[in-house]
């Protein structure tokens, strides 16, 4: 189908390419203004008997849509035009209705008969956007339609229909879950589709209806694997994700004997593997680490040493037996690693994903030269690779080894991809690469960037933490940062040392020292809390230096932060402890300032601590143990890695990326202890057709190849049978001019009377199809696709012959028939017109034993969906699809003499306006009379509050249950909006009134844009709460979740693992809506919320606090 380019009309035309587009009054006309004669005269056109007025109508209604312009009041005069005869006129009709259907469903069903009768058009374009309109509209009274339909589409000659078959399906099964068996059954037939068209579309059915059959996938995982080079990007990435999940379930682990003897001992060599051969995997795990692409390529040479390293393996250690990889496992690593180079980064990002779970360690490291290669992409595809490399890099760091400078940061990085760089930077630190990776740190140090800083100071403690050697050094350099003018700098280098010299503080009394006289110059209260606890904590190796900072602290003790007060009582329990002549009197003093503090936490602790050290007669047991509990002594902290545990969740998947279980996400297998039969995954072909076949390649292969200009066969794998041919021959069968592929006509050239089995032939098709045969070894099966289609515009037909070329599903159907009818009667349904509801006896022919496929997850949907929609973060909407408000009644049954209407925010934009709020209606008759003329009355609203209607319901007859979307601007209020449902015999006065959380829409912004976002947004415009999480709400997960049901906003990424950060605007007036909540450990967190709008601000508060607290 050819684009509708941008029109200059001769009535008042539209603003042409390069030229601007001026806003202008209704009455000033111009092609995309609110003209309401404007569009009086495309209603003309449409209502015209000229087919090209009405195609240059279409075409500007359609270059409306394409800019983003309301055309559904064009609906009536558009949906007229769908019986045309004009080929073009109706490609273009199709394109409107499929993008309004769902709107204007009552008048979508009036032309239902007029889709029906598309679906049997001979255009292949036409019969697809006619199954693509029918199921978007969404109506549960047609869904038997629907069903039909897609039924037929499935058996249809295009692969094209087929793929928009395959697309339908899930529509369908939102729609009427009831239906699952039935589109079981279709998606079993179209899984053993040929077609590489169709193989993406039909797994994505597959995952989002019944993921768990995993028998459907057996006798097609080889056809699968086969396919995947030839299949979109999309599909791959789709197919990629269900055979890993597949393979999980299906294959012994690679990795199970890695601590036992070497594989291969008994033919004395380590096997690189094949087809069918085993895979050895050495002993020394971290060698094969380093060394992956030597050990997967290895020498003879190396062979030769390894054998004589196995026998005294095999001398020292008891016989196990050697692991011997399935061939299928091989066949599918084998065909997915040329996708690493393919030009999309989910493709590489998926094969990625399935060589770490799922390949040998020794394979594993070709993965890591495709995933550097993505980090010169754009900052978002740079973002979600290295947070999986991140998390890669924690168990295979010899893998990143060689390409370490490929993480090196550069100044114009964006703060979150510094950090993720920093983060594989210091997993890739090992003893070789410290010094080198140590002087890089050096320099990020004086970056302007101060996250980046502190993040930087902090890799330097995990670096320190982890390599002995370098401990001292880098403690050296961190007290040097002690006298840099940064306050923040300082600060991050004291609460890294603190923890650095918990590991050994005996020798490091200077540094304390050093640290004690900071107290005077540092003001940032967390570093001044941790030089005040290490004091304490070693105060035996600064005697003399402990109690002059007690006397120092104690004079400006009212004067500073609750968690230096909590640090300065700690101090003088313990110095009163070891040291009471000098600090006695100082220690009442500091508990006798803390006794009337205004914080009940510091009150608290001073009175616990009096009754502690100070011994009294009433004093308890717990005053004799009061040393053992202060100076006790304290395991070192471990610095590890935020991604330390994220490997639980499949690589690639938005839950890793979150770190929290999205909806719909699947957890990944885990391997089988005893592999499963693998004759499953075999598929039989009878030996009638295998013998016929044989032969007739034999005759077709020289002509056939010489045709190609040089096209190499294909190249068969040792499990595969002659349809595994299918899309390697495709390429070459294109070019020939055929409708058809080669493989599918070595099956139909058997026997003449399979043509008589198609309902769509004509005579016209059989002598063209004669014609061909004499010219070139090409059965007539061939002419008959390429001829039917003939009549329609080049683009169309060359797509076509493209499409059906790829096409072998026809390969396995006509064997079964011919099996069990005489070829005679397969020509009756050729003469016979049906009509869709003519079709409930329709049966789907029996296929050949070819199989099945099944075991998917429904994660990488909602990975795609959020991938290729707008701007607006997917975060609230995945992890909670539905707002916590739920459905509410808006009209009881009692008062609605029978009729119950409920209604849910959808949190869906509103297609008529992005300023106002989806709300989805759901009406139900439970009377014994059908309810007519649904609709909504004359509303009378507040100022500033505008409804939207939906569509009249004509009738809902008894028991029947109808859903409508309306929209409602509440002007950012949380005012009632009141309305009156009508009837035709009633009327009801109803009104819906929102939460606060659903004024608001989801913003993605970065980390340092919400910082400077808040802090324009301060004094007035903040409110902060301090409130106590309970146990059940301290995970992520769950503090996500509530907060996102809560209000609809969007997470922002956050350097901190304690502070979430969501953030979103207003839908009316567009106000940002910042959302900051500081958890800490203990269960205590502060609740701030930045906004324009202080009202909503105060509300949204009130309600974040009340969800996380219950």
């Amino acid at each position: 189908m050819s684009a509708a380019p941008a029109y200059s009309e001769d009535k008042g035309g539209s603003a042409g390419p390069g030229e601007p587009e001026y806003g202008h009054d209704p009455a000033s006309g111009g092609i995309f203004s609110s003209d309401y004669k404007r569009h009086d005269d495309l209603k003309e056109m449409l209502d015209t008997n000229k087919d090209s007025l009405k195609l240059e109508a279409m075409k500007r209604i359609v270059a409306m849509i394409a800019r983003g312009k309301n055309a559904s009041d064009l609906f009536p005069a558009v949906v007229k035009n769908v019986a045309c005869k004009n080929i073009e006129v109706k490609k273009l009709v199709y394109v409107y209705l499929v993008r309004y259907a769902e709107e204007q469903q009552d008048l979508a069903l009036l032309s239902i008969s007029t889709f029906q009768r598309g679906l049997k058009d001979p255009n292949q374009l036409i019969r697809a956007s006619a199954l693509r309109v029918l199921s978007s509209i969404r109506v549960p009274i047609i869904v038997p339609i629907m069903m039909l339909a897609i039924k037929e589409a499935a058996s249809d000659m295009s692969p094209y229909v087929r793929k928009t078959a395959a697309h339908a399906i899930p529509k369908l099964y939102s729609l009427d879950s009831d239906q699952k068996d039935q589109l079981i059954e279709v998606i079993e037939k179209l899984l053993a589709d040929k077609t590489t068209l169709v193989a993406g579309s039909v797994v994505m059915a597959f995952e989002e209806v019944c993921p768990e059959r995993i028998d459907l996938i057996h006798k097609n995982y080889r056809k699968l694997c086969n396919l995947l080079i030839d299949v979109e990007e999309w599909g791959q990435v789709v197919i990629i994700s269900m055979l890993t999940r597949y393979a999980r379930t299906q294959f012994l682990s690679p990795t199970q004997n890695v601590s036992g003897p070497r594989p291969g001992i008994a033919d004395g060599r380590v096997s690189q593997g094949g087809a069918h051969g085993p895979v050895g995997l050495p002993v020394q795990e971290s060698l094969l680490e380093e060394n992956a692409e030597k050990a997967f390529y290895g020498s003879e040479e190396d062979e030769a040493k390894g054998a004589g390293s196995e026998e005294t393996a095999a001398a020292a250690l008891p016989a196990r037996k050697p692991y011997i990889m399935d061939p299928d496992h091989r066949l599918l690593l084998r065909n997915t690693k040329p996708l690493l180079q393919s030009r999309s980064a989910a493709v590489v990002m998926a094969v990625a994903q399935l060589y770490f779970h799922l390949a040998p360690k020794a394979e594993v490291g070709v993965i890591a030269k495709a995933l550097v290669r993505l980090l010169r992409s754009h900052s978002e595809v740079q973002y979600v690779v290295l947070q999986n490399v991140a998390t890669m890099s924690i168990k295979r760091r010899g893998m990143f080894e060689p390409y370490l400078k490929s993480f090196y940061i550069r100044s114009t990085d964006p703060t979150q991809i510094k950090i993720l760089k920093l983060e594989v930077l210091t997993n890739l630190a090992n003893e070789t690469n410290i010094p080198t990776v140590l002087r890089e740190f050096q320099t990020y140090i004086r970056s302007m960037d101060k996250d980046f800083v502190a993040a930087t100071i902090q890799a330097i403690g995990r670096c320190a933490t982890n390599i002995g050697r370098v401990r001292d050094t880098c403690l050296n350099g961190l007290v040097q940062l002690l006298s840099n003018r940064d306050e923040l700098v300082v600060a991050e280098s004291v609460v890294v040392i603190k923890k650095l010299l918990q590991m050994q503080p005996a020798q490091h009394g200077e540094i304390i020292k050093h640290l004690a006289k900071l107290t005077d110059n540092i003001q940032v209260p967390m570093a001044r809390a941790s030089i005040l606890w290490l004091i304490g904590e070693y105060c035996e190796h600064v005697p003399r230096i402990a109690p002059d900072v007690l006397r120092k602290m104690a004079k400006s003790f009212t004067a500073e932060e609750d968690i230096v007060k909590l640090q300065v009582i700690n101090l003088a329990a313990k110095l009163y402890l070891t040291n009471s002549k000098q600090t006695k009197l100082l220690t009442q003093y500091v508990l006798s300032l803390a006794k009337y503090d205004q914080n009940y936490d510091i009150r608290d602790r001073a009175r616990f601590t009096r009754q502690l050290i100070v011994p009294s007669e009433q004093g308890g047991a717990l005053s004799r143990h009061a040393k053992k509990l202060f100076l006790a002594p304290k395991p070192a902290p471990v610095l590890e890695s935020s991604f330390k545990d994220r490997d639980h969740f499949q690589l690639g998947s938005l839950s890793h990326l979150l770190n929290a279980k999205a909806t719909g996400y699947q957890e990944l297998p885990d391997w089988p202890e005893e592999a499963p039969d693998p004759s499953v995954r075999n598929v039989e072909v009878p030996e009638w057709t295998k013998c016929s076949n044989r032969e007739k390649r034999k005759e077709k292969e020289k002509p056939f190849y010489s045709d190609s200009e040089g096209e190499s066969g294909p190249t068969e794998s040792a499990d595969s049978d002659p349809e595994s041919e299918s899309e390697s021959d495709s390429k070459s069968s294109s070019e020939s001019g055929s409708g058809e592929s080669s493989s599918e006509s070595d099956n139909e050239d058997q026997d003449e009377d399979e043509e008589k089995g198609r309902g769509s032939e004509s005579e016209q098709s059989e002598e063209d199809g004669k014609r061909k045969t004499t010219k070139k070894k090409v059965p007539e099966g061939k002419g008959e696709a390429s001829s039917s289609d003939e009549d329609s515009d080049s683009s169309s037909s060359t797509s076509e012959s493209e499409m059906t070329s790829e096409s072998e599903e026809e390969q396995l159907e006509p064997a079964s028939w011919r099996r069990k009818t005489p070829p005679s009667s397969k020509r009756a349904p050729a003469t016979k017109e049906i009509s869709l509801l003519d079709l409930e006896d329709f049966t789907p022919p029996s296929v050949q034993p070819v199989s099945p496929p099944a075991i998917v997850s429904t994660s990488l949907a909602a990975d795609l969906e959020g991938l290729t929609l707008t701007d607006s973060t997917l975060v609230p909407s995945l992890l909670s699809p539905v707002s916590r408000v739920g459905r509410q009644e808006l009209l009881h049954r009692v008062a609605g003499e029978g009729l119950v209407v409920d209604y849910t925010f959808s949190r869906q934009p509103f297609s008529g306006d992005p300023h106002m709020v989806s709300v989805h209606i759901h009406f139900s008759n439970s009377s014994d009379t059908p309810i007519k003329g649904l609709h909504v009355g004359t509303p009378k609203l507040p100022a500033g509050i505008s409804i939207q209607e939906f569509p009249e319901i004509e009738s809902l007859a008894p028991g029947e249950t109808a859903t409508a979307v309306m929209g409602i601007n509440f002007c950012d209020s949380t005012q009632a909006a009141n309305f009156q449902l009508c009837t035709q015999t009633r009327q009801f006065y109803v009104s819906i009134q929102p939460p606060v959380g659903e004024l608001m829409a989801p913003v993605f912004m970065s980390e340092n844009e919400f910082k400077k976002e808040q802090g324009k947004l301060m004094g007035m415009n903040e409110i902060t709460e301090k409130l106590m999480l309970p146990d059940t709400c301290r995970s992520d997960h769950i503090v996500v979740q509530k907060v996102t049901a809560t209000a609809n906003l969007g997470r922002v990424p956050c350097g901190t693992s304690d502070e979430y950060r969501f953030a979103g605007r207003t839908l009316t007036s567009g106000s940002l809506v910042l959302l900051t909540l500081d958890a800490r450990p203990a269960g205590a967190a502060q609740l701030t919320v930045n906004s324009e709008k202080m009202v909503i601000g105060t509300m949204l508060v009130k309600d974040v606090i009340q969800a996380l607290t219950q």
